[in-house]
């Protein structure tokens, strides 16, 4: 029995850790926002993802919210959607295989474990380029200032997969999600946002059924430019 006390203490103590850190630090940990694209560019206003991280600020009684990308083309400027501010953040990985390139799953496990080197992440918001995770924080902190945010900024990651199964392949986004996660609250709490980020969808996403029996289709539009619509 004692080792089942000690268990449900440490876990306690995770716990009131998690809530009080979350509760005064830069971001709130939300999960993954979307399964694949409906629309290119969906992160603009008026398109039904947006429009559900708007939701997912509104709930908090946040006036902003941040969702973060693997880099491409776009600039990744923020907008807004309704009363709510969308921050977009996007990370360059200067190992990395690119937004379209093969995964290194070796890699990537060793970034879980061990955590991502310095240096290694460049960051990309409103057409700016940040080397450091410092410099990325003051900007986001700086825009949501400057939109009156008071606490921390609900934070999804993209999730949209642009080939593969959804359910699967955790999409845009995932490793700065989970980098961000670690460089405000810590290893243990990466993870457990990650695995809980990771049920969200299938919670909060009206259109889940939709996304995941038509992804097939759906990435073969994105793909081949018939969702692009800007």
């Amino acid at each position: 029995m004692k080792w089942q006390v000690i268990l449900l203490i440490v876990l306690a103590l995770f716990g009131g850790y998690l809530v009080i850190s979350s509760a005064t630090g830069l971001v709130e940990p939300v999960g993954r926002l979307g399964f694949v694209k409906l629309a290119n560019p969906d992160m603009y206003p008026g398109h039904v993802h947006s429009k559900l991280l708007a939701e997912y600020a509104e709930e908090r009684n946040s006036k902003c919210a941040l969702v973060v990308h693997f880099a491409g083309d776009s600039n990744y400027r923020h907008y807004k959607e309704g009363d709510v501010m969308i921050i977009e953040m996007a990370f360059i990985d200067t190992n990395g295989t690119g937004a379209a390139g093969p995964t290194d799953y070796m890699d990537s496990l060793k970034l879980a474990i061990f955590g991502v080197p310095d240096g290694r992440y460049k960051f990309k918001a409103d057409g700016l380029t940040f080397n450091s995770w410092k410099e990325a924080r003051s900007y986001i902190k700086k825009i949501a200032g400057q939109n009156g945010q008071e606490g921390p900024i609900p934070m999804v990651w993209h999730g949209t997969a642009r080939s593969g199964n959804p359910i699967f392949t955790q999409g845009c986004g995932l490793p700065l999600y989970f980098y961000i996660t670690w460089q405000e609250y810590g290893a243990l709490a990466a993870y457990y946002y990650t695995l809980k980020g990771m049920v969200t969808p299938y919670l909060s996403l009206p259109y889940r059924n939709y996304e995941l029996q038509h992804a097939s289709e759906l990435q073969y539009y994105y793909t081949h430019g018939m969702l692009d619509y800007q």
